[in-house]
């Protein structure tokens, strides 16, 4: 072999040793560029798991993160409702229970009440409008009164022609649910119509003498139906006559009547305590009864029967429950304290004609015109008793214990002098 030969066959050995190499580092670097784009392509999924992974893990943190502060909140909220629930509770349980509201326009009234309310007085706001230091004939309520009466759960009052503003004060009344007692409506049929008396100042006739009395009765006889003017004052007197007298408590029948009235109202508002209510009435309403038979035996044995009023009359009730009969000044509601001379001397002679021994006269006059009366009498010598009507008690008097029943004990006293 020379030498071309050889280096040719080198030449081509290596020539074909060298493509043999470029041909495995080909196949190597091709199956490296395999591994290491598998190992990218491994590596790029295993990031984006765990960056999913990571991605979900912090959702979830941050949803249960978020549960958890929700959850804190609502706890806290709980924490913070639950003791003001339990404060509301509490309030709700210690609030004390609302207070009946009761408006009484006189004392009797107000002192009935108090007696069936027994040991529940202060669990009820009990008001008296009137406690003796204004005329009830001439009352006019102040803007204290209106309010107390518009929103009031049961308002009682006489309903008399004194009571005519109580109706105007309705029509404002602020409480749809007020309960109203009317005396003079309860009593229905027992109620009476106010007196008009021989020689009294309002009769519309006053009278010197029985027989000038006679001579004017003649006298209109003659001219009712020709002289207009007499026509005239005889529908006004007719209209007068139809007036109710309002002072219903003169009598202790009509005590007994108006308190069952009163309890079984009450009875209605609060009927948790009716039987007390009940009970209270039962035994007030003995006393009541106890007193009246006394007063029947006392009255029923005295010789005389006639009693004189040199002051206004409200004592019809009381009277008539006896068979007592009377004359005098004014009617109960006249508002009248100056009487003329013929009324004075018609009362002071019948004074003498009947031998009587005293004059009656209301607690709040000053007496001035009973003692003109005997003044003008043959004797002289009548004495003045007061026959307490309970349209003057005050408060003070209250407190000193005063009461209906112990207002028309003192009452009997009274009349067993004048009728003795």
């Amino acid at each position: 072999m020379n030498v071309n030969m050889y280096v040719n066959m080198k030449e081509k050995r290596n020539k074909r040793n060298k493509i043999s190499k470029i041909s495995k580092i080909s196949k190597i670097s091709k199956a490296a560029t395999i591994f290491w784009v598998l190992m990218f392509v491994l590596v790029s999924i295993s990031g984006c798991s765990q960056n999913n992974i990571a991605v979900d893990n912090e959702q979830i943190s941050a949803e249960n993160e978020q549960a958890d502060n929700e959850q804190a909140d609502n706890e806290q909220t709980d924490n913070e409702q639950t003791p003001a629930d339990q404060t509301d509770s509490q309030s709700v349980e210690d609030q004390p229970e609302e207070k009946i509201s009761i408006v009484c326009t006189i004392f009797p009234q107000y002192d009935w009440v108090r007696e069936i309310l027994g040991d529940r007085t202060e669990d009820v706001e009990l008001t008296l409008l009137l406690n003796g230091m204004a005329d009830l004939h001439s009352y006019q309520p102040t803007v204290e009164d209106i309010v107390k009466i518009s929103s009031c759960d049961l308002l009682i009052y006489t309903g008399g022609e004194s009571d005519v503003w109580v109706e105007d004060v309705l029509q404002d009344a602020t409480n749809p649910n007020m309960v109203i007692i009317n005396l003079l409506e309860s009593l229905g049929d027992a109620a009476k119509l106010e007196e008009i008396l021989e020689g009294m100042e309002d009769d519309g006739h006053e009278h010197g003498s029985e027989e000038a009395h006679e001579g004017e009765e003649a006298h209109e006889d003659d001219e009712a139906h020709e002289d207009d003017e007499a026509h005239e004052d005889d529908e006004a007197h007719d209209d007068h006559e139809e007036v109710l007298d309002e002072h219903v408590w003169m009598s202790l029948k009509n005590a007994e009547t108006l308190c069952l009235v009163i309890e079984e109202t009450l009875s209605v508002l609060d009927s948790e305590h009716a039987e007390q209510y009940e009970s209270n009435m039962l035994t007030y309403v003995e006393k009541l009864s106890t007193l009246d038979r006394q007063y029947q035996e006392a009255i029923g044995a005295a010789p005389n029967k006639t009693l004189l009023i040199g002051d206004r009359h409200p004592y019809r009730y009381l009277l008539d429950d006896y068979g007592l009969s009377c004359f005098a000044a004014f009617v109960g509601c006249s508002a009248e304290t100056e009487a003329s001379f013929e009324t004075i001397v018609f009362l002071s002679k019948k004074l003498d004609e009947l031998d009587l021994k005293h004059v009656i006269v209301t607690e709040s006059t000053d007496q001035a015109l009973a003692n003109t009366i005997i003044e003008n009498s043959t004797d002289k010598d009548q004495r003045i008793l007061v026959l307490d009507s309970l349209q003057s008690v005050t408060t003070q008097n209250m407190g000193e214990g005063m009461t209906y029943l112990s207002i028309m004990e003192s009452n009997l006293d009274v009349l067993k002098e004048a009728v003795g």
